[in-house]
């Protein structure tokens, strides 16, 4: 079976119409996996080395999570090689998706892979999480196994202004322990715990949604008596 022909059939079963109907989509992620491939050859982007179990233990898992998420500005932290921020920015061109790690081999790839799928919603940042700075009010922040919820956490809050009730993080795990959800300390909170069905995969996955609860800003006052 192609390759093309292995992806429909995983966008089949996974229920993700909007791609299953783009063909243009289609081909990109393709493209995508094909630069993967090549790039991995010297960059060691992923320890996945076969295309076809790419397709599913990146490509697949990436979109599962998908039908979670709120656009219309995305952040992937700790993206690497592109996973989950650039199958999102495919499946939905509408929104923008920031990419953000600070390995500078990785980020050379994502550049490349933007320029060579024509991926102009997508944004790369070559630096530390707990040092970029973004200016845009972010509705999704999203993590595929970056680190744990608390670090996770902790090394992104200051992206989100302390009245946007609004954001989520999305932080995609394998199997998450009570233990690690209790890292979760207010002002935020786990707001559901989803099991994620990835096609061709058997392995456990899930999806933690993490909200904010909203704060109050202080208001400015004068230093005039």
């Amino acid at each position: 079976m192609s390759l093309a022909d292995q992806l429909t059939r995983h966008l089949s079963e996974l229920a993700c119409p909007e791609i299953l109907q783009d063909l243009h989509a289609q081909e990109q992620i393709i493209q995508y996996l094909l630069l993967i491939e090549k790039w991995n050859k010297r960059y060691n982007l992923t320890a996945v080395k076969t295309i076809e179990a790419m397709l599913i233990q990146h490509i697949m898992d990436s979109l599962s999570s998908i039908g979670h998420l709120q656009g219309p500005q995305i952040v992937d932290a700790g993206t690497g090689a592109g996973l989950p921020g650039i199958p999102i920015a495919i499946a939905r061109p509408e929104w923008q998706v920031i990419l953000i790690d600070s390995n500078q081999k990785k980020t050379a790839f994502l550049q490349q892979a933007k320029i060579q799928l024509g991926l102009s919603n997508i944004t790369v940042m070559a630096q530390r999480i707990e040092n970029s700075i973004i200016n845009e009010r972010v509705n999704s922040i999203i993590s595929r196994a970056y680190t744990s919820l608390g670090a996770f956490i902790e090394t992104t809050r200051h992206w989100v202004a302390p009245d946007n009730d609004q954001c989520r993080w999305f932080a995609m795990k394998g199997k998450c322990t009570d233990q690690e959800l209790a890292e979760v300390v207010a002002p935020f909170y786990v707001e559901s715990k989803i099991p994620l069905i990835v096609p061709g995969l058997s392995a456990k996955r899930e999806l933690v949604i993490i909200g904010q609860l909203q704060q109050s800003v202080a208001p400015h006052h004068s230093n005039r008596e």
